[in-house]
């Protein structure tokens, strides 16, 4: 039979007369018609179907005109929303809005205590209604007459036996019996006297009994046939129930004195969602003072709410309010609270464009509202409307003179980070950034070193490293304590973001001051943070090449040095060797400044300077076989360039001016501009002829020690005891003016100072300015 019922439904579907196209059958129980979700052909919105098939039901087919009648007269906001009647030789339609059965969530037990609350007064409400108002007697209230709509909202249907007391020929006298399961939900003055007591008895009695059942099914999930019993019922619904479903029927309680009691103060009706939604309604019209009490009911309301109930009645008129109605930032949370359990379509649909406009408000407690809620909101809202329409809207927040909308426009930034196009980071944020990163306030400065440090991934390869820079290790510098850590943190979280010779030459020096800071977990963190890069060197430099100079074919010197060889662990024989290697390797001649020597008088620098040919020179000694000299260069007078005479430099006075000035910081803190290993060494040329050619280096030969002491006895000056020679004096030696040698010129050279800041690289994007 049911197979039936489908194909003919189906049949019916896809007839071209009619205007609605049936879907999926939906299971209702102890009813006479089939409900099956449903279309509109003209706009394909969604609808349900009640559908009687005449042939196979034939004897209830007045119960089924009956609710085809009433259906279209009655009209209220707990009774189903009938958009079309349709009668056929075949069939009865009633095309509704789309609703499901409430049987479902009753025998699933899935209803929370507060959304059950709400749907009884609703009912009861209705009931109120139809008994008081309209004068009738609905005759079958139970959880199978009761449908949920798209809003969540309860609604009131099962109208086959619904009649109005006011005529004598009502359907609910003849054919009341002829309801499904009639027996288990008869009253009990019904059972007795049939339908026709109504007339003897109050006219709420019936359906005070209904909705007795109704209270007892939505607690506990199925009628046992028992009305009165309190199991599951609510505390403080307990005595109104029992009065409802009592015996007597002239001492029931009638639905509207039901709603009155659970009206009252500490009634069981008095619920923040009962309370909502009698006030949605009027919400625009509403004072300020009446709109601030129903916000905060809708504060108050619990994740357990029915959903679909804010969506499709709250929401409307919450954005009404906000834009039209000046509902303030309060509004706008609860909308954007609303709005972030909408699918990303209904989202779209309903609530982008109200933000976009929004974004627009020059209202600061709408904006830093907004910007709060961004993070729940983000993952609705598409790239293109993030990039071209809100982030522009938003920019205006980093300059707001309001620090908590700068500060608020910051932290928005990360929630967008990955909606936004390359050219928008590299370009307008980055600008913007560099400007909190300097705000005034140390809070906006310390967020934007964190929002910088987790977009670090996001901002372009060309200029990461360099932004990235500037912006932490002028964290580093912060008097502000906590946006020096958050520099060091950015530095830990960032550490691959840097290549090894940026975390060499400028990461690791910018850290080290900061191992002297005044707090002490400055210091700790610095101390975590200078480990992690100094790992990283240290494996990179483990990776490195052992030498990067080019391989020679000279051949290595024969005799080693006699200090600063290879094998000399000395603190100073590196330094030495490394020279004296580097001058092994050099090829070529350089062109003295000086007449050069002939050939012949080229010597070792350890034999004694020879004199002209006619006069010995003073400090002779006597003639004997001069001993072979060491030769750690190796290489002869004429590969060494030919030393400049300058003036003696004045003495120093202090060791630390030895090394050379080391200068402060400039201005802006990233070092000057000039390369001090850059600049030529400055040679002071002679303007006179000089008396004598320069003794060359002396590398180590032995000291001309009897020169030196014939020279002092021929001097006035005595010699140092032990030193004296004999009494007898020398024969005097007559000299010629050709014939007497100057003494060599004293070779002065200047100690060079080196300026250890680091060069600045060329900024070519403008980007290292905007830091400074």
């Amino acid at each position: 039979m049911d197979f039936l019922k489908s194909a003919v439904a189906s049949a019916m579907a896809k007839g071209s007369s009619f205007p609605y196209s049936l879907g999926d059958r939906v299971d209702i129980a102890e009813s006479i018609w089939t409900l099956h979700n449903a279309t509109k052909r003209e706009d394909g919105s969604a609808c349900s179907v009640f559908t009687f098939e005449i042939a196979t039901n034939k004897s209830r087919l007045p119960l089924a005109k009956n609710a085809v009648r009433k259906s279209r007269t009655l009209r209220h906001p707990g009774v189903i929303k009938v958009l079309d009647t349709i009668e056929t030789e075949t069939s009865l339609y009633i095309v509704t809005e789309r609703v499901a059965p409430l049987s479902w969530h009753v025998k699933r037990r899935s209803l929370s205590e507060e959304t059950a609350k709400w749907g009884l007064y609703t009912i009861a409400s209705t009931l109120k209604f139809i008994n008081g108002d309209a004068a009738s007697v609905h005759g079958a209230v139970r959880a199978s007459s009761v449908y949920t709509s798209e809003s969540g909202e309860w609604k009131l249907g099962g109208f086959d036996i619904l009649s109005s007391m006011n005529d004598d020929q009502a359907v609910i006298y003849t054919y009341g019996s002829l309801l499904p399961d009639t027996a288990r939900y008869t009253p009990p003055e019904i059972v007795k006297g049939g339908w026709d007591a109504i007339k003897r008895h109050p006219l709420t009695a019936v359906d005070s009994y209904g909705l007795a059942i109704l209270v007892f099914e939505v607690f506990n999930g199925n009628f046992t046939g028992e009305v009165g019993k309190t199991t599951n019922i609510p505390p403080s619904m307990q005595q109104s129930y029992k009065r409802l479903g009592t015996a007597n029927p002239k001492l029931r309680l009638s639905p509207a004195h039901f709603v009155e009691q659970g009206k009252k103060s500490g009634g069981f009706f008095e619920t923040p969602l009962i309370r909502l939604t009698d006030d949605i309604d009027s919400l625009g019209l509403k004072s300020d003072e009446e709109r601030e009490d129903f916000l905060n009911e809708l504060e108050n309301l619990s994740e357990d709410f029915p959903e679909d109930f804010f969506k499709m009645k709250v929401l409307p008129e919450l954005l009404k309010s906000v834009e039209f109605g000046g509902g303030g930032p309060k509004v706008l949370s609860a909308i954007l609270k609303i709005g972030g359990k909408l699918a990303q379509d209904e989202f779209n649909a309903k609530l982008t464009p109200v933000i976009v406009r929004l974004f627009s408000n020059p209202d600061r407690a709408i904006r830093v509202c907004l910007l709060d809620h961004l993070p729940v909101m983000a993952d609705n809202l598409t790239q293109k409307v993030v990039n071209d329409k809100i982030f522009p809207q938003m920019t205006s927040g980093f300059t707001d003179a309001a620090p908590v909308v700068r500060e608020q426009t910051v932290k928005a930034v990360l929630p967008i980070i990955n909606k936004l196009s390359d050219r928008t980071i590299n370009g307008e944020l980055l600008k913007f950034l560099a400007r909190t990163a300097n705000d005034e306030q140390p809070g906006i400065r310390t967020n934007t070193t964190i929002c910088l440090g987790k977009i670090a991934k996001n901002l372009g390869q060309s200029s990461r490293a360099k932004v990235l820079v500037a912006a932490f290790t002028r964290a580093l510098r912060d008097p502000f304590v906590h946006a020096r850590n958050a520099g060091l943190l950015a530095l830990s979280a960032t550490l691959d973001v840097f290549s090894e010779d940026d975390c060499a030459t400028k990461v690791l020096p910018a850290i080290c001051p900061s191992l002297l800071d005044r707090e002490k977990f400055i210091r700790d963190q610095a101390n975590k943070t200078l480990d992690l890069y100094l790992q990283r060197v240290r494996k990179h430099g483990s990776s490195m090449a052992d030498t990067a100079l080019p391989a020679t074919n000279s051949e290595a010197p024969k005799e080693a040095a006699r200090i600063g060889t290879s094998n000399d662990k000395s603190w100073a024989g590196w330094a030495i060797s490394s020279f004296t290697n580097k001058l092994a390797a050099a090829d070529g001649d350089i062109q003295p400044t000086a007449t050069p020597k002939p050939a012949e008088e080229q010597r070792s620098a350890s034999l004694p300077r020879p004199t002209s040919s006619t006069s010995p020179a003073p400090f002779s000694q006597p003639k004997e076989t001069a001993r072979p000299a060491v030769q750690p260069l190796n290489r002869s007078m004429s590969a060494r360039p030919a030393p400049v005479q300058q003036e003696e430099p004045e003495p120093v006075d202090d060791v630390a001016d030895a090394w050379g000035a080391m200068d402060d910081e400039d201005e802006d803190g990233w070092g000057n501009d000039e390369d001090p290993f850059n600049a030529p060494a400055a040679t002071a040329p002679s303007t006179s002829k000089p008396k004598a050619s320069p003794v060359p280096y002396d590398d180590g030969g032995e000291p001309d020690f009897a020169g030196w002491l014939a020279a002092q006895s021929k001097s006035k000056k005595p010699l140092p005891k032990g030193l004296g020679g004999s009494k007898t004096s020398s024969t005097p030696r007559t000299s010629s003016p050709s014939s007497t040698a100057k003494p060599a010129a004293k070779i002065v050279v200047p100690v060079k100072k080196i300026d250890t800041k680091p060069k600045d690289e060329d900024v070519d994007d403008g980007w290292g300015d905007a830091w400074d």
